[in-house]
């Protein structure tokens, strides 16, 4: 099976559950501890094998080309005041891959944002990550779906068990396991009733898929909030093909959400090589107020 070298990463949403502090700043760039969600999600696709990546953007925001861009005045600050440490830092944000963008002019849905990446997938497979899921481990999810994906020659997704009401407001799974944590899907419903749900394992960030799914998308009507959803184009190929589903490792951090923002500065502070210790003592301290 051909190895999948591209990936495709949405982040046209407008983060309406986060406002106020998504009205100028786009929620792929709210920071955890030091670096921006998006910048995470780079990363975890590079450590994957990804050296291809396309963002979907929408207007204004232009931070997230920014940010991957060279910076010449302040790398040369960074020269100039023998700062080497942050200035490698820096340029080796620009290096993470060769990273391309496409504007979804209008706001139609996962499934539309994906069609703009067709020309740049060429036909082959390639891996779908969401902006605002940002997902911490020692074995990249993006790798997990993907050797899924190249050992069985179906489209997989990223998948955990979350509670009813979690499904609810993202997808169900049908599910049969199939071998370690690699399970066979052959359905999927997208925010289901309470009365539709097929199992509380739910899509969760990430999905390589094959070329094929274009068409499909084509085809496929408006869905939930009337918008196409890639969510009813994988359940299509799940019926007629099938499709895989990995109880991934790692930590997920909804960075739509603001108590997953939350989440993700505390647990990445806990653990960051700079202020971990001191953080750690802080909170401790903190939690004698509680």
């Amino acid at each position: 099976m051909k190895k999948i070298r591209k990936a495709v990463i949405l982040a046209a949403g407008l983060g309406t559950r986060v406002l106020p502090a998504t009205k100028a700043v786009p929620k792929e760039m709210i920071m955890i501890v030091d670096k921006p969600a998006i910048q995470y999600i780079v990363e975890e696709a590079a450590r994957g094998g990804i050296r291809d990546i396309m963002i979907v953007l929408s207007r204004s925001k232009s931070a997230v080309t920014d940010h991957f861009d060279n910076s010449p005045e302040l790398e040369a600050a960074l020269l100039n005041s023998g700062k080497l440490d942050l200035l490698k830092k820096i340029e080796d944000i620009a290096e993470l891959a060769d990273i391309t963008y496409v504007r979804q002019r209008e706001m139609k849905g996962t499934g539309h944002a994906v069609t703009r990446a067709e020309s740049f997938v060429g036909g082959e497979p390639f891996v779908v990550i969401y902006g605002d899921d940002v997902i911490i481990g020692d074995d990249p999810a993006t790798a997990q779906v993907c050797r899924a994906y190249e050992e069985f020659g179906l489209g997989a997704v990223a998948m955990k068990e979350v509670s009813d009401e979690a499904v609810m407001k993202y997808s169900s799974l049908a599910v049969k396991p199939l071998k370690d944590n690699i399970y066979a899907v052959s359905d999927i419903n997208e925010k289901p009733k309470k009365e539709e749900i097929l199992s509380n394992f739910s899509i969760l960030g990430r999905c390589a898929l094959p070329p094929e799914i274009f068409k499909i998308l084509k085809k496929t009507p408006p869905g939930a909030g009337g918008e196409i959803q890639l969510t009813d184009a994988m359940r299509v190929l799940a019926r007629e093909k099938g499709m895989l589903g990995v109880d991934f490792t790692g930590t997920r951090y909804d960075m739509g959400n603001k108590l997953g923002i939350l989440q993700a500065a505390v647990e990445t502070g806990l653990n960051h090589e700079e202020i971990g210790g001191e953080f750690r003592e802080y909170l401790k301290g903190l939690s004698g107020k509680l």
